[in-house]
This record gives C-alpha cells, structure tokens and sequence, in this order.
C-alpha cells in the first residue's frame, strides 16, 4: 500500500509541474501587461495557444532531416522528466534518488544540443545565428551552473535535491555570503537559460538579437507547440529549483499525510506565485543588453559561482 502511494505522489508531482508550466507563463505575461498598464491576455491563454497549435497541420521544409521531427519530442522529454526531479511540494519521493542537481543540468544540456542542431538542420541563416548564439550562451552558463551545484554540495554534503533542500532548511545552515553569491549566480543563469531579459525578448522576433526564437522559425503545428511547452516547462524548472534550494520551507516530508502534502501544495504555489511576479517585475524595470554584452553579464555569474565555493573552501562558516 505504501509503494502504491509513493507512486501517485510521484505520478502527481510529474502532472503538477506538467499543469502549471504554461500557467506560470501565463501568469508572468499578465504581471508584466498589468505592470505596463496594460489589460493583457488572460493567465490560461498559453494552454490555448498550445491546444491551438496541436490541432495544425506541420509545415516542414524540404532540406528538413528527421532529426527535426524528432527533435521536438526529444527536448520535451528530456525538460519535463528534468522538471519533475526538481522536489515540488514533497521531497524524498520514490524516485528521489534520480534527483541528482549534475543529472539535471545533463538533462538541460542535451536539450540545449537537439535545440540547437534542430537550429541548423534546416540550413537557415537565422537557425544557423540562433544556435551559435544558444551554444556561446550555454559555454558560459553551464559551468556557472556547475560551481554553484558544487557550492552547495559542500554545504550539504551532497548533490541530492532532498538531501540539500533538508540541510539548507535547518536553522544551522544560516546566512552564508557563498550561498548569497550561489544565488545570484543562479538567478543570472536562469535568465539566461530561459530567454529573458535582459538577454533575450521573448515577446519579440527582432532578427539581429534573438536567440531562442531563432533556432524554432521553421517549427509548426504540433512540433512547434511541443517546444513551447517545454520552454515553459523550462522556466518553471528553474523557479521550482531556487525555491527548492533557497527557499525550502514548506516542502512535506516523507510520510507526512495528505495534510502535509495539501500544506506542501499550497506554499509550492505561493513561491511561483511570488517567482513569477519577481521575474515580471525585473523584466519590466529593465532594458535588454546588447548580443554581446551577454558574455559580460553571464561572466559575472560565473565569478559570483567561482567566488562562493573558493569562500566554502577557506572557511566552512561563510
């Protein structure tokens, strides 16, 4: 009966991350419309988009491989299966275990490849751009992305999303400037990641400075709506994980009922509530950078990254 159980929390967590995705970017493009003065469109307008684009005929190009057919469902399976690792409202799920923060960042990785080769499949000049683009992007990300996992695996002793969002929780742990810089570095990645300003517009198509949306021009239909799902799925990943690791109070634990797990829910919610509308808040107080001050700005995480492990490293109490 227990396994039974430990199954339908871990199947709930896989469909509540599944739910809320295009709800979130929803919810940030009403924030951000409401903040402009501006009506906007309704915070569920993304599942109609999604539903909308399902129901299209695709449109492929003739110099397309399969690759590119495929590639969508590729990137959606791996965003999502990486999503659903991240701990939501319980942690030490039945497949906590799989929870490994390297083994996100692989999952996160080899989507940004079958994006970026989808980019260049076609043989497009913008694809060509927008992939360049994604993988100078992603050379500098990645190992911000990795010294800040190796911050916090000194802090809690391991790379376990549960593991690390147990100790970090406990009154121990405490203010530390290293987990101060880990954070901010993750914040800049996160923009970074996931298209946003003030690195990329994702309400825009400008030719000389987009990048994601360069790499999809050539999606339609069902293809395109797969990628866009998990570009949504992407960003609630992200939020879901500072809140996971910075933010870890209210996560239910292991056998705590179904009060626990409601409780657990509910302040799940309230932090994409509050990520989403710090995020729409940012995004409406500043300007997007030039392409090329994009290496500047992720080299500020990566040295934010680098500086708060070196601290860990001199002395265990910052």
């Amino acid at each position: 009966m227990d396994l039974i159980l430990s199954f339908l929390i871990q199947a709930a967590q896989m469909a509540i991350v599944l739910a809320l995705a295009p709800l979130l970017t929803g919810f940030v493009r009403k924030v951000k419309a409401r903040l402009l003065r501006r009506q906007g469109a309704s915070v569920f307008q993304p599942y109609r988009d999604i539903a909308r684009l399902l129901r299209k005929e695709v449109v492929l190009a003739e110099s397309a491989s399969w690759l590119f057919r495929v590639i969508p469902y590729l990137i959606f399976a791996a965003t999502w299966v990486a999503a659903a690792l991240v701990p939501t409202f319980a942690g030490g799920l039945l497949f906590s275990w799989t929870a490994d923060l390297i083994a996100i960042i692989a999952l996160l990785g080899s989507a940004r490849f079958f994006l970026a080769l989808a980019g260049m499949d076609v043989g497009t000049s913008f694809g060509g751009i927008g992939a360049s683009r994604e993988v100078m992007i992603a050379s500098l990300a990645e190992p911000a992305m990795l010294l800040t996992v190796f911050a916090l695996a000194l802090v809690a002793g391991s790379t376990q999303l549960s593991t690390v969002a147990a100790v970090l929780a406990t009154p121990e742990v405490g203010l530390r400037v290293s987990l101060a810089m880990a954070l901010i570095a993750l914040v800049m990645v996160a923009l970074a990641e996931n298209a946003r300003i003030p690195v990329d517009n994702p309400a825009t198509h400008l030719e000389l400075t987009m990048v994601h949306e360069a790499m999809v021009l050539e999606y339609s239909g069902r293809h395109l709506a797969m990628i866009e799902f998990a570009a949504s799925l992407k960003l609630l990943l992200y939020i879901s994980l500072i809140a996971c690791v910075f933010v870890p109070w209210g996560i239910a634990a292991p056998g705590s009922g179904l009060a626990g797990f409601a409780l657990g829910a509910g302040a799940y919610l309230a932090k994409l509530a509050v990520g989403g509308f710090l995020l729409a808040f940012f995004e409406t107080s500043i300007a997007k950078m030039r392409v090329f001050r994009v290496p500047d700005f992720l080299g500020v995480a990566l040295m934010l990254s680098l500086l708060g492990t070196l601290l860990l490293f001199a002395s265990r109490s910052l």
